[in-house]
């Protein structure tokens, strides 16, 4: 395990390639991927496809459900993607797991995330809640930070080399 970081969770806000490269980042360092949309409550998914962006108390108990899934992985290892735009998010994340997980944040300019999301069709987040999203980043200062301008395994190499 690169560094005894066992959970990965790869962040940012949506659009930012977190599933893509938190698929590639499993398939190259041999752990499960999970996609922190798939922990979403009912109400949560419901509540973005309106255009209502989710407020902290939407949000407890989907990180709570993943902080969860983090520790059960934690000897085994995981890659797990999801937005933890705020610091305190991250903490709730990292509850219980010590120095077992590391952020790995995915940045890149609104333009190029917005481009991205006119181009997505299947998923439930409206672009009209991206700017929520920026409002609401807190970008880490410690933990791992890519380009997203790169290609997707340039990014991957690029984890891997600072992990």
């Amino acid at each position: 395990m690169p560094n005894g970081k066992t959970v990965i969770v790869v962040m940012g806000v949506s659009g930012s390639g977190k599933t893509k490269i938190g698929k590639l980042l499993s398939e190259k360092l041999s752990r499960p991927f999970y996609d922190g949309d798939d922990f979403h409550p009912e109400g949560n998914i419901k509540k973005m496809s309106s255009g209502t962006p989710l407020n902290d108390e939407d949000r407890k108990e989907w990180l709570i459900s993943l902080n969860k899934l983090a520790v059960d992985h934690r000897d085994k290892g995981a890659i797990i993607a999801c937005s933890a735009l705020k610091k305190n998010y991250r903490s709730l994340l990292r509850a219980g797991m010590g120095n077992c997980m590391a952020f790995v944040y995915l940045n890149g300019s609104f333009e190029l995330i917005k481009s991205r999301l006119e181009k997505r069709k299947e998923h439930f987040m409206p672009i009209d809640l991206l700017k929520s999203q920026f409002a609401a980043l807190e970008p880490p200062s410690k933990e791992i930070t890519v380009s997203i301008e790169k290609k997707p395994e340039d990014i991957v190499k690029e984890i891997v080399k600072q992990l």
